[in-house]
């Protein structure tokens, strides 16, 4: 399930944010104080183009998803789990939160495509968006941490999900 997130929820964005796991697949590495992350928290929620959702699995807290360019044909996303807490579900999780924010941008937010960058040595979460339809358009390098990265840009349109989520419901998954 997700949900708005608030700001109880904060402090919890932050602590995730701050895993060395998720931050060595992110454009931003350092890890984030709480001045840093209270402002960007209070930029996020007074921008009516973006939004912050949490990622709830069995009730408990479990993942955020970012979404930037609300309201626009081309709604960009990103997305990060509570990775101590799933343990050995963090697999299963990141698959769920997946599907469900795919769904989220198309059928909430009306967006006619979803586009994410990613790392392109984050080769699990690249095969994820495979998985679910995403087609890789370009490449492209950013500087980060003063090192250049190879970046991937995936994009994946309402029109071929809704023809994936039909297949998938056909075949009963």
């Amino acid at each position: 399930m997700l949900r708005p997130a608030t700001d109880g929820d904060v402090e919890t964005i932050r602590r995730w944010r701050n895993h060395p796991k998720v931050r060595r697949a992110s454009f931003t590495t350092h890890e984030i104080g709480p001045e840093e992350h209270r402002a960007w928290w209070e930029a996020v929620s007074a921008d009516p183009t973006r939004r912050v959702l949490i990622f709830e699995r069995n009730g408990v807290p479990s993942g955020v998803v970012l979404f930037t360019g609300v309201g626009s044909e081309l709604v960009e996303w990103s997305k990060y789990v509570d990775v101590d807490g799933l343990g050995s579900e963090r697999a299963a999780a990141w698959e769920e939160l997946e599907y469900e924010a795919i769904d989220y941008a198309f059928d909430v937010l009306g967006a006619d495509r979803i586009g994410a960058s990613t790392l392109a040595a984050n080769t699990p979460v690249r095969r994820l968006h495979e998985r679910t339809g995403f087609v890789e358009l370009r490449r492209y390098t950013r500087t980060i941490d003063g090192v250049d990265r190879e970046v991937v840009w995936s994009e994946l349109s309402a029109r071929a999900w809704k023809a994936r989520r039909t297949r998938r419901e056909t075949a009963g998954e």
